[in-house]
């Protein structure tokens, strides 16, 4: 619009120098079209603001409830400080023992010496071990706002999203030679399809691991899954496992995305 009447402006200009000293009947044909074309523009609106200004670009702020995750996108070892050459914490590979994508839950990022480094969550014994882990050898963040706790005492578990409850159901744990181990954990993998119906339809995998059953296949990870013995729960029934009943795997399968924060306690 604006450039469209800077060349109205500026034909009619133009024609005003050409005829200038001139009379009415020697003024050049552009000139006597170009005058109904400037009194229709003066009748034109002004311009519309622009629908926004784009601001500096944020990150999300994670106070709000919402936690980060990211796939290992390369072999990496995790180390202890966020540095070349720091003690090494454990390696991480790219896939899960069951093949899936590996992931880990992210508790800070920082730069040093102009390189990022992230601080993870690590899947590996003792439990509630992390690591730092160059920001390179992740992919790209995903954002959860849910949140898994195990009450092992009132046997339940209960899914939040932000601070408000949106699931909670009856479970089973561990046995007292197998317990459920306490501390904060993630929700690793997601899982479906069993022909073994003593897992249920749904079963998701945490970095959690138990301590007494190390030697199982896989390194003895704590699982949350269904069950073939509905009767048994609540209780103190499982090697160390959090077990449902169907109905309620398959209502938290819907509701519980991989990344999820899981606190035992």
């Amino acid at each position: 619009m604006r450039i469209a009447l800077a060349l109205v402006v500026a034909v009619a200009a133009l024609a005003g120098a050409n005829s200038f000293g001139s009379g009415a009947s020697n003024v050049p044909a552009g000139a006597r079209l170009a005058a109904p074309l400037m009194d229709a523009a003066g009748e034109l609106p002004a311009p519309a603001r622009p629908a926004f200004t784009v601001g500096r670009p944020r990150l999300l702020d994670l106070g709000a409830g919402w936690v980060r995750y990211a796939p290992v996108s390369r072999s990496v070892t995790a180390l202890a400080a966020p540095r070349t050459g720091a003690d090494l914490v454990a390696p991480l590979e790219t896939r899960t023992e069951e093949g899936t994508t590996n992931i880990v839950l992210v508790l800070e990022e920082t730069k040093r010496l102009g390189s990022s480094w992230v601080h993870i969550r690590l899947p590996v014994l003792p439990n509630g071990r992390t690591g730092w882990v160059p920001r390179d050898a992740l992919g790209g963040y995903e954002f959860v706002d849910t949140r898994l706790v195990v009450d092992r005492a009132r046997l339940t578990a209960t899914l939040f999203r932000g601070e408000r409850r949106i699931f909670q159901a009856r479970v089973g744990i561990g046995t007292p030679a197998a317990s459920t181990p306490p501390g904060e954990f993630y929700v690793r993998l997601k899982l479906a399809g069993f022909d073994d119906p003593f897992y249920g339809p749904v079963a998701y995998g945490t970095n959690a691991r138990s301590t007494v059953l190390t030697d199982w296949p896989g390194g003895g990870y704590i699982g949350i899954h269904g069950t073939n013995a509905p009767e048994l729960i609540p209780g103190q029934v499982s090697h160390g496992c959090v077990r449902m009943r169907n109905a309620d795997i398959l209502a938290l399968s819907r509701l519980m995305p991989v990344g999820t924060p899981l606190t035992i306690r």
